[in-house]
């Protein structure tokens, strides 16, 4: 793999004695420590990677700043809402590139700890003012809903788990739609992350078309997440797998450089 390659999507949890999970949470996981994520990213042969701040520590940032602080090669995203923070200034200068919010269909879907679409669209002019891009966790029911409102954000939105597609409805479902129509006019960069959206198949190739059309749409806004420690997904898919598989599903060396190198290099470098 090239120099300067990396995985955008992954968490960090614990050791829980220096670093305990918040009292109100949605799940419990295990420990996932940076020491198992630094293995993995020399195991993939990665050079780089991205922390996304879990829900289940709350306000309590203390284990991301530490693994930034102590690995040069780590950038983070944080979760914020309105009041979290003083100020969003100088976040940029402790390894932080974005904040990450929810908004996703179905009951219970946002997880206690995380932050709302309202939230966005509250802190985006802070955001660009900090130099700082937004990360959104959503579906493809709940995009369209919203998709006028991305558009007009004066910040770079990320969209997680390729947009939450629906196997199932196939790449003509209005809402996959929806989220080409943004990804192909530069208003969404999306992370190719497929394995949540395939859990109920048993045929992991039933991606590789949604794949396909995205790099169809806009190859310039593509981004690879191991999405590692896989939280609540059992049994855990192996991370090398996944990353075989973009390898399989980007037959082109040069746009598979796009995907793992140039496109995350401006982003979270």
């Amino acid at each position: 793999m090239s120099t300067g390659s990396w995985d955008c999507h992954a968490h960090l949890f614990g050791p829980y004695d220096r670093f305990p999970l918040a009292a109100d949470r949605s799940y419990t996981p295990p420990e996932a420590v940076a020491s198992q994520y630094l293995s993995l990213l020399s195991r993939l042969g990665l050079s780089n990677g991205v922390l996304v701040h879990p829900s289940a520590y709350g306000d309590d940032f203390s284990l991301l700043f530490q693994a930034l602080s102590r690995y040069e090669n780590l950038r983070g995203v944080i979760v914020v809402r309105p009041g979290t923070l003083a100020t969003l200034e100088g976040l940029r200068d402790q390894g932080i590139r974005a904040a990450r919010f929810s908004h996703r269909s179905g009951a219970a879907a946002n997880f206690a700890g995380s932050a709302s679409f309202d939230d966005l669209l509250a802190l985006a002019p802070a955001l660009a003012a900090a130099g700082l891009h937004a990360e959104l966790w959503t579906d493809c029911k709940a995009l369209p809903d919203i998709a006028s409102r991305l558009r007009e954000l004066p910040v770079q939105v990320v969209i997680d788990h390729m947009g939450g597609f629906d196997v199932a409805a196939g790449v003509d479902h209005p809402g996959f739609r929806c989220l080409l129509a943004l990804l192909e006019a530069g208003r969404a960069t999306v992370k190719l992350c497929a394995y949540r959206n395939l859990l109920g198949t048993d045929d992991f190739e039933r991606g590789r078309p949604f794949h396909e059309a995205m790099l169809k749409a806009n190859p310039d806004g593509l981004v690879w997440g191991s999405d590692w420690p896989h939280l609540r997904v059992t049994p855990a898919p192996d991370t090398a797998q996944l990353l075989d598989a973009l390898k399989r599903w980007t037959p082109d060396a040069s746009l598979l450089h796009k995907i793992l190198v140039s496109n995350p290099q401006a982003l979270y470098a």
